[in-house]
Order: C-alpha cells, then structure tokens, then sequence
C-alpha cells in the first residue's frame, strides 16, 4: 500500500499531473519557463512604469513589486502600501502583463486580492497560519516562498493550509536557505528543487536575487534554476540599483536583465523537466 504523505494534497502520490497554475493569462507549470521582474520596492510612479516597459520588451511575462516590504529594520523603507498597488495596477494597465506583490497581513488580503493577479506570501511569513488560511480562501494564485530556516516537510506544509483551505493554485519558490555561509546572502539549495519536483504536482519557481545577494551572481543562478527544472524565476530588477530603497545590491539594471534573459534564450527551449521526463521513460524500457 502506497504511503500517503503528510501534504496530501500537494503531493504526487494522489495526483500524478502536474498542476498549471493561470496568472492572468500567463502559465506557470507548462513547457516555458516564465520569467517575473520587476523592483523589490515600489518607490515612485516613474520607477515602476520605467522598470515594467523594460521587462517587458525583455521578455518578461509577469511584473513584481513590493508595496508592503518586510524589513529587518524599523527605520528602512516599508513601501508604499496601498499607493504602491495602484502603481501596479497601471504597470498591468500600460503592459498589459499581470501583477504579483507580497501581502504581509491577513487585514490587507481583500485590499491586495482587489488589484493583483497573483498574491505572494513572502519567506518571513511562510509559517503564518492566519495568513495563509485567508488567502486559502483567496480565488487569485498565491506564490509560496520558502521560510529561511525551512525544511521541505515544512515548506509543502505550509501549502497544504493554502490547498486544504480550497485555494489549489498555489506555486512555490526557492528563495535560499541560511546556512553558515556567509559570502552569499542566502544559499540557493537547488537540490531541493530537484526533490520538490519528486514530491509534488504543484510548480516551482526560484528567486535568484534573495538567493545569492549579488547580482554579479544572480545570471549563473538564473541558468542553474532552469537547468535543473525550475518552472521559472522571479527576479529583482531597478533602473538605478545604486539609488534604489532596498537590495539595491542583489538588482539587475534595466540592460542586464536584458542580457540575461537573451542568455536564457527562453524563446527557443522547452521546459527542461520535459527532456529529463522523456530521457527517464527512454531508459525505462531499457
């Protein structure tokens, strides 16, 4: 008898198919890698329509923007809450792409829900109970980042109280883990991508900006996410990362984040867990 997982209802051992997950019109799970840019803060009007004309001409497929930001500080910027969502909101008007931003308190669900096209919960948050039980109830997708500290069990988990609560489009994204090392802002633990992909239908993203702090890094762990399967990557990108209000240092300007994503060459690939999917039915019947 086959054991039943802890995570049910995320796991592949009662739905074989691999979920697709709609943003907008977008998808994400399917053959193509989607690609999510855009500021980790949403600073001023300029920035942002600046920041999403460019992705989009990139090649992006989804604008991002902090309007609510998590600090490890009090005295840093906190976004601009609900202004910082009506920015977006025009960002999808003018491109035409859909809107993700991370919302960090039940209270702002129906606030959030009213303007975007996808809702995140970000790393701290991973483990809020109450805040993942509301956006259970959500009808838009929520983006499911690993907590810092979190194990795999625990990170599907967390998923299973979005899935069980009746919201099942539900996308996760490695964003890095803390380990003792100290050169790299996080460690970007791709393994665990590769298992996530053993263990569950639901699509994974990766988040190369948190995952290494540094944007000298951040192509090579673009590729390296792809390479092993990842469903696509979601991506810090400011005009001005020198000027820019939060992580300035691990941010893409506008020209190489357009050099990445002609490095990527997404336009002319299929998702790569369908090569490995199809090698792995070749040497079955070997």
């Amino acid at each position: 008898m086959t054991e039943i997982p802890t995570f049910a209802l995320a796991s592949n051992k009662l739905k074989s198919e691999r979920t697709i997950v709609n943003v907008g019109d977008v998808q994400i799970g399917g053959d193509k890698p989607v690609i999510i840019a855009g500021p980790c803060s949403i600073e001023n009007r300029n920035q942002l329509l600046t920041t999403a004309r460019a992705v989009k001409v990139a090649g992006a497929d989804i604008i991002r923007g902090g309007a609510y930001k998590p600090r490890t500080s009090p005295y840093d910027f906190q976004g601009l809450g609900v202004e910082g969502l009506r920015l977006l909101s025009d960002a999808r008007a003018e491109t035409g792409l859909p809107i993700v931003s991370e919302v960090m308190d039940a209270r702002d669900v129906d606030t959030a829900e009213a303007h975007l096209d996808m809702l995140q919960v970000g790393a701290r948050n991973m483990q809020n109970f109450s805040l993942l039980k509301r956006l259970a109830e959500c009808s838009k997708p929520v983006l499911l980042k690993r907590g810092p500290s979190a194990t795999i069990k625990e990170w599907l988990l967390a998923a299973e109280y979005l899935l069980v609560g009746g919201n099942e489009s539900v996308v996760l994204c490695e964003r890095g883990i803390r380990t003792f090392e100290t050169e790299m802002r996080n460690t970007l633990d791709l393994v665990a991508v590769a298992r996530v992909l053993e263990l569950s239908h639901l699509p994974i993203i990766v988040d190369p900006s948190h995952a290494t702090g540094r944007r000298s890094l951040v192509p090579s762990a673009s590729r390296a996410a792809i390479a092993i399967g990842s469903h696509g990557l979601i991506i810090e990108v400011h005009p001005h990362p020198e000027q820019a209000l939060s992580d300035g240092p691990q941010s893409l300007n506008l020209r190489e984040f357009s050099s990445l994503m002609e490095s990527l060459n997404l336009r002319n690939m299929s998702h790569v867990t369908s090569s490995v999917n199809d090698r792995h039915e070749i040497l079955s019947t070997v």
